[in-house]
């Protein structure tokens, strides 16, 4: 499988699929619209290999989902030169009181049915048109689940890590014997569990150096998202991203950019100390082309997974591919989506106009224009900015926003649809310089607006 780039769409779900766990219109849309924008890799997000109910998931566990499923690759091929694979996984069993079932619940006749319904998902990935298939052991599911260090069964599937590896190893010779070597087949898996007493790069090279020698075409890095740190709300089912672990999977606006790439480094040096040139994906906010280009440079990774960005703008590859990277929609990693995902609401970008279902789409290069003043003043701990509206053709879409100091040069600070925002990262004694630009829906940007500085004041520390 020969990829247009080097941009990967991990899967990143939805929430558009009905109970049934069909493709729908939605689903086709949502996918279509991403293909537009050209990314090397399209993974689509989790579909289950069995049958147990579990919302609104897509499913690819008996062959009436085929139709759609096929639909779906039919339409992503026609759309543009991206390749699409699915992501396939399995889950344990939770419920609303907070129960949840473990590695150590499964007797050894469900452990092989996890194995053969794993090996009939591929062949149907197959038979649909895809590319190839991933694998899921990451996060909170069954076979990460099997690969942590927290899965204590007392027999050959757990304690030890050889033992821990049995069952993902089962899954993937069974699914190579059955799609043939001819079939890509990749791994999505945690890099660093982020859980204490959870396991870290020292096995997690080793996890990845094993499913390379057992016929991986590549392996794609996440971290967290566990269970065992998660937040339970009564009367809802555990949701795996709302603990530190959650956090470090989806990094928010408050963690460093690239906080997740030295895992995917570490892993990637000890494959190819070993021989293996496996390619190794690396995620978990990269949004900005020249890391992401500095990050293949320096060998931290072959592939680059981006879910958020390109949720907030799917034409940022082909924007950045035809040097209008300037016109590329930020991500700024403020997590509604992720919250619309816990709340098993339909996911979509705060940045979107109100109401919409999926990313706005436009030719239009006419920027918009800037039509008022920027103002700014301190109060209570905090910078207040305000301005006016901008203009556009077609319609403004939002506002950007930036800040600079005296020792920080000027950066996009985050965006937002309002007319008005609130900087509560400040600090005593230092001047802020502002200035905002607005855009549309096609991303063109307005010229800058006046800049405006202000100081926060420094008061005097100690007891009051």
């Amino acid at each position: 499988m020969t990829l247009p780039n080097r941009i990967v769409l991990p899967a990143m779900v939805t929430r558009l699929s009905g109970e049934d766990g069909a493709v729908n219109a939605d689903i086709l849309d949502r996918y279509v619209r991403y293909a537009q924008g050209e990314p090397g890799l399209i993974v689509v997000e989790a579909m289950a290999v069995h049958t147990a109910k579990s919302g609104p998931l897509l499913r690819i566990s008996t062959d009436e989902f085929k139709p759609g499923l096929t639909e779906l690759a039919k339409r992503v091929h026609a759309a543009g030169p991206a390749k699409v694979v699915p992501q396939i996984i399995h889950f344990l069993k939770i419920a609303r009181s907070g129960w949840r079932q473990l590695p150590s619940d499964l007797t050894k006749e469900e452990i092989r049915e996890i194995v053969l319904a794993y090996g009939r998902a591929a062949v149907r990935a197959r038979e649909c048109g895809y590319d190839g298939v991933e694998l899921h052991m990451a996060h909170a599911y069954t076979l990460s689940s099997f690969l942590s260090a927290k899965n204590l069964r007392k027999d050959e599937y757990g304690g030890s890590l050889a033992n821990r590896l049995r069952l993902p190893s089962e899954v993937i010779v069974e699914v190579r014997r059955q799609v043939g070597a001819d079939f890509p087949v990749g791994v999505r898996f945690d890099g660093e569990e982020c859980i204490k007493g959870g396991y870290s790069v020292p096995d997690s090279r080793e996890i990845a150096l094993r499913m390379a020698r057992l016929s991986v075409d590549y392996v794609s890095i996440s971290a967290g998202g566990k269970f065992e740190d998660a937040i339970h709300k009564p009367g809802a089912p555990l949701y795996p991203y709302t603990g530190y672990s959650g956090d470090r999977c989806m990094p928010g606006a408050d963690y460093p950019d690239g906080l997740n790439v030295y895992i995917a480094d570490g892993i990637r040096q000890f494959l190819r100390q070993n021989g293996v040139e496996t390619p190794v994906v690396a995620t978990g906010k990269i949004s900005n082309p020249e890391f992401a280009e500095r990050i293949l440079r320096e060998g931290k990774a072959d592939l680059i997974g981006m879910a958020r960005p390109l949720l907030a703008d799917p034409d940022w590859p082909k924007k950045v591919r035809e040097g209008r990277g300037d016109t590329v929609i930020r991500c700024v990693y403020g997590n509604i989506c992720k919250n619309l995902d816990e709340n098993f609401r339909k996911v979509v970008c705060v940045l979107w106009p109100a109401g919409a279902l999926q990313a706005p789409q436009s030719s239009d290069r006419t920027p918009p224009v800037w039509a008022g003043a920027l103002a700014g003043g301190y109060r209570d701990g905090r910078v207040y900015l305000k301005w006016e509206k901008a203009t556009d053709n077609e319609g403004v879409q939002g506002y950007a926003i930036y800040r600079a100091t005296a020792h920080e040069p000027e950066r996009h600070l985050t965006s937002n649809k309002a007319w008005q925002f609130t900087d509560s990262d400040v600090v005593p004694g230092v001047a802020y310089t502002y200035r905002v630009q607005a855009y549309d829906f096609a991303g063109n940007r307005s010229g800058f607006s006046n800049p405006v500085t202000v100081q926060v004041p420094e008061f005097e520390a100690g007891l009051t």
